[in-house]
């Protein structure tokens, strides 16, 4: 039972007893109950949340697997999720375990708005989803067009290097 169901009986109790002892009793236990903390669900990249479905059905067994006996190239082929539960500074396995008790939620990548500096016309880089590439437009009205992207589409279209380039203007998105 979780505390929303508990909440909901002692409403029931509250609003079915004609005993004033017992409306009282289950009023102060509704108070208490209202100020428990509940544990927050866990914010994971992606990657992360891909590898927990993946895996959730014997988790325990896939992450012992995943940590002792996992062949390289099986850890290879998810370099990323690798790369992360090795990094002993983030608590994967804690992360891990929370997830599968408490819940997850995965974090939002940020969005960026790509733009070449200075006065040119058709300075906005956008993606045509028909097209199936990038390209610079000035119109924010094309349907079929991404306006943003993140960091990651970015460079696995092997353009990321507009993040270092000074003739690129970045503007975080919303």
């Amino acid at each position: 039972m979780n505390k929303q169901e508990l909440i909901e009986k002692y409403k029931e109790l509250e609003n079915s007893s004609f005993d004033i002892a017992a409306i009282v009793v289950c009023q102060l236990v509704l108070k208490d109950l209202e100020q428990l903390d509940e544990p927050k669900p866990v914010k994971v990249k992606q990657f992360v949340a891909d590898w927990y479905e993946e895996n959730k059905d014997s988790f325990e067994f896939n992450v012992w697997d995943w940590i002792a006996f996992r062949d390289e190239a099986k850890k290879s082929e998810n370099r990323e999720f690798n790369n992360w539960i090795n990094n002993t500074r983030e608590n994967p396995i804690q992360t891990l375990v929370n997830m599968h008790n408490f819940g997850y939620e995965v974090e939002k990548e940020k969005r960026y708005f790509v733009k070449i500096k200075g006065n040119i016309k058709e300075n906005m880089l956008v993606y045509g989803e028909l097209l199936e590439r990038y390209f610079f437009t000035k119109s924010f009205s094309l349907d079929d067009a991404i306006y943003s992207h993140t960091r990651k589409e970015l460079e696995n279209a092997k353009i990321g290097w507009v993040f270092d380039c000074e003739g690129f203007e970045i503007e975080e998105v919303e």
